[in-house]
């Protein structure tokens, strides 16, 4: 069994345990040790980040090869209409190529936590939610994504990945379960190399 922990991370807080310029780290909250970040989270983005003892189960969850799905709850400025939508959902095409189909809907404003420093929005422009779920990890992905389409994004908090969420945990707080680790790989027996010149080996059947 591997110790997962579930983490609501702060706003301006680093997805690691130390800084050498003073910023806020994982280890203001987390006091437990041999746990590693399973992934990543922006240092201005706020929500879910997963950490854990079994490097295996830190694979799983962070390498993009498994698609693992993550939901974001994401306040934009403006009010995206169903065209633009509709380009999240057939996959846009970033500086650093196609992004995959994401999964994204209208939402109302959720009811969250307060978020410090206010987020700074204009009296002139409206703002609106969205609720977008993509299985992809690229570098500030989302804020790209909606910006895009014309709506830059004002607040970013990852409720969910996998079936993991962030029920019941308020900011900094965290929680630990046991669950079990994936095995890994067995590795792929390779043939012994025949030497040059040397007889073929005998085979049976037919091929």
């Amino acid at each position: 069994m591997a110790q997962l922990i579930l983490l609501n991370k702060p706003f301006h807080t680093l997805s690691q345990f130390s800084d050498d310029k003073g910023r806020q780290t994982l280890r203001e909250f987390v006091p437990v040790p041999g746990v590693y970040p399973a992934g990543r989270l922006d240092w201005d983005s706020e929500g879910l980040l997963l950490l854990t003892d079994d490097g295996a189960l830190q694979a799983r969850i962070s390498d993009p090869r498994f698609h693992l799905p993550k939901t974001y709850l994401v306040q934009v400025e403006g009010k995206p209409g169903e065209h633009e939508l509709q380009k999240l959902r057939q996959g846009i095409t970033l500086k650093d190529g196609p992004c995959r189909p994401a999964q994204v809907e209208a939402v109302k404003a959720p009811d969250l936590w307060p978020r410090h420093p206010p987020v700074r929005t204009r009296k002139t422009v409206t703002d609106s939610w969205l609720k977008l779920t993509i299985d992809e990890g690229r570098n500030r992905q989302v804020r790209r994504m909606t910006a895009a389409i014309g709506h830059p994004t004002l607040r970013l908090v990852r409720w969910q990945i996998g079936d993991w969420d962030l029920t019941g945990l308020a900011p900094g707080k965290w929680r630990s379960m046991a669950v079990h680790a994936p095995k890994a790989p067995a590795a792929r027996q390779r043939r012994p190399r025949r030497p040059a010149g040397g007889p073929r080996p005998k085979t049976s059947g037919r091929r």
